[in-house]
C-alpha cells in the first residue's frame, strides 16, 4: 500500500463533498454521524475502496460505497466520483424529502394563529385535562 492509499476518513469525506471542512466531518464522526460497514469509527480510520458508509446530515441519511480514494478537495462532478449511493439510499432521501415537501411531518405552519384559533386551542387544552 503505497502513502496515497492511506488517507483519513475525516479528509475523505472533505474531500468528497459531505462535509464543508475537515473540522465539522471529524466532529460528525465522532458524535456517530458516520459508521463504516454498520459501526462507528474514528476520524483517523482509513477507508478503503468497496467500504460501506452510513452518513447522517439534517434530515439526509445516505448510504455510500467508497469507489476511489483522494486527499485533495476538488469541484463537485469529481467529487461525486469518489463514491456511489446505494439505490435504497436514493429512494428513501426521495421520500423523506417528499413528506417534508407535503407537510406530513410538522414542518410547515401557516403563521401565527388567529385570536379565534388560540381560543379554541385554550379550549381543547383545558378540555383535555
Amino acid at each position: 500500500m503505497s502513502e496515497e492509499d492511506k488517507i483519513r476518513l475525516d479528509k475523505w469525506l472533505w474531500a468528497a463533498r459531505f462535509f464543508k471542512t475537515r473540522a465539522l466531518a471529524k466532529t460528525a464522526i465522532e458524535g456517530g454521524k458516520v459508521h463504516c460497514r454498520g459501526e462507528r469509527c474514528k476520524p483517523s480510520r482509513e477507508p478503503k475502496i468497496g467500504d460501506e458508509l452510513l452518513i447522517r446530515s439534517g434530515f439526509d441519511e445516505r448510504t455510500v460505497v467508497i469507489i476511489a480514494l483522494s486527499a485533495v478537495r476538488r469541484g463537485a462532478p469529481q467529487a461525486q466520483q469518489l463514491y456511489e449511493e446505494t439505490a435504497d439510499s436514493l429512494a428513501r432521501r426521495e421520500r423523506a424529502t417528499a413528506l417534508r415537501k407535503a407537510g406530513a411531518l410538522g414542518l410547515q405552519t401557516e403563521g401565527r394563529p388567529t385570536k379565534k384559533q388560540r381560543r379554541q386551542l385554550h379550549q381543547l387544552r383545558d378540555g383535555a385535562q
